[in-house]
C-alpha cells in the first residue's frame, strides 16, 4: 500500500493552473484569446456606420414612422414616446448596440424542450432587462433635469484634430465598456479572478443583470443621430420623468430583435448545439469567452482608436470604407 505522505505530496505537487482535458475550461485558452482579440480587430476595421446607420437605420425609422425621422420634428409626447422605441428598433444594429449580443450568445443551447428552452431563455432576458432598465431611467431622468448642458447635446460639427465633448463621453463610455467585457472573457476561461464568483454563488441571477447594466450604459455614450435626436427632445422638455420613460423605450426597443433573433435560433438549432456542447464541456467557456472578448475588443478599438484615427489625431488605423 502507498505511504499516505507521499500521495499528499504529489497532489500538492500537481499542477493546478492548466485544466485537464475534459473539464470545463480549453487546454490552449490563449489562442482562444489571440483569434477572439484579431476578430474584434478585424469588426472594428470593416464596420461602417455610414451604412448600418443609414442604410439600416434612418430607413427602417422612417418606415414604421411614415415619415423622414430626422428632418421632422417630434412634436409632443405621444410623438416623443413612439420615436424613442422605434429609434431604439432601429438601431439595433448600430456599432454600440452590436455589442450587446455577446451577452445572451452563450444562452442558446439551453437544455430541454423547444418550448421549455424559449422559457429558460425569456427568464435571463427578464434580468438582462432588470439592470438595462434602471441605468436608462436614471440617465433619462438626467437629461431632463440638465437640460441642454449635457456634453451629449452639442450640435457642434467636429473637426479634423479636436475630439469634441460628446466624442470624449463615447469614447470614456465604450472604452470602459469594452475592457469589463475583454476581462469578462478573460473570467470565463478562469485566466483572470471572476469577480462574480462570490456573489453569483447567493444571486446566481447577478451576472446577467450586469450585462443589463453594461447595455444601458450604451445610452451614455450612444453618438447615434437619431437617438441624440431623441436626447435632445427630452433635454428641452425639462421632464426628468419624460426623459427616464422615453430613454428605457428606447433601451427596450434596442434589444427587441436581439431577443427575437436569440429565440429563433434557440427554437431551431438550440438542440443541436446543446448536444454538441455537451460532447466537450470545454465548448461552453469558449464560446462565452469568444462572444465577450470578440465584443470587446470591437468595443474599444472602434470607440477608442479608430475615433482618433477618423479625427486625424492619430496617423493611421485600417478602414475599409463603404
Amino acid at each position: 500500500m502507498e505511504n499516505p505522505a507521499s500521495v499528499v505530496r504529489r497532489a500538492v505537487a500537481a499542477p493546478v493552473d492548466v485544466p485537464a482535458a475534459g473539464e470545463s475550461v480549453p487546454r490552449r485558452r490563449w489562442p482562444v484569446v489571440l483569434l477572439s482579440l484579431l476578430g474584434g480587430f478585424a469588426l472594428s476595421a470593416v464596420w461602417s456606420a455610414r451604412f448600418v446607420d443609414q442604410a439600416i437605420g434612418d430607413n427602417v425609422a422612417n418606415t414604421l414612422l411614415g415619415h423622414d425621422a430626422k428632418a421632422t420634428p417630434i412634436a409632443g409626447i405621444a410623438a416623443g414616446i413612439a420615436f424613442a422605441f422605434v429609434s431604439g428598433l432601429a438601431g439595433s444594429f448600430t456599432a454600440c448596440n452590436i455589442a450587446a449580443f455577446s451577452a445572451v450568445a452563450p444562452l442558446i443551447g439551453s437544455e430541454g424542450s423547444r418550448s421549455g428552452r424559449l422559457l429558460r431563455l425569456l427568464r435571463p432576458l427578464g434580468w438582462l432587462a432588470a439592470g438595462m432598465i434602471p441605468v436608462s431611467a436614471a440617465y433619462g431622468a438626467l437629461v431632463g433635469l440638465a437640460g441642454t448642458g449635457l456634453p451629449q447635446f452639442s450640435t457642434a460639427q467636429t473637426e479634423p484634430g479636436v475630439l469634441s465633448p460628446r466624442s470624449v463621453q463615447s469614447m470614456i463610455v465604450f472604452g470602459v465598456i469594452g475592457l469589463v467585457m475583454i476581462y469578462q472573457g478573460l473570467a470565463a476561461l478562469r485566466l483572470v479572478p471572476d469577480p462574480f464568483a462570490r456573489i453569483a454563488a447567493r444571486f446566481p441571477n447577478f451576472p446577467m443583470v450586469f450585462k443589463g447594466v453594461l447595455i444601458g450604459a450604451f445610452l451614455i455614450g450612444r453618438p447615434f443621430p437619431l437617438f441624440r435626436q431623441m436626447l435632445r427632445n427630452a433635454a428641452e422638455s425639462g421632464n426628468p420623468l419624460y426623459g427616464a420613460f422615453v430613454f428605457v423605450l428606447q433601451s427596450l426597443g434596442n434589444i427587441v430583435i436581439m431577443a427575437l433573433l436569440f429565440l429563433l435560433v434557440a427554437g431551431l438549432a438550440g438542440g443541436r448545439l446543446r448536444r454538441w456542447l455537451s460532447r466537450r464541456p470545454s465548448r461552453a467557456a469558449v464560446l462565452t469567452a469568444s462572444a465577450f472578448i470578440v465584443a470587446g475588443a470591437f468595443t474599444f478599438l472602434y470607440w477608442d482608436v479608430r475615433l482618433l484615427a477618423t479625427r486625424e489625431i492619430i496617423s493611421w488605423y485600417p478602414m475599409i470604407k463603404w
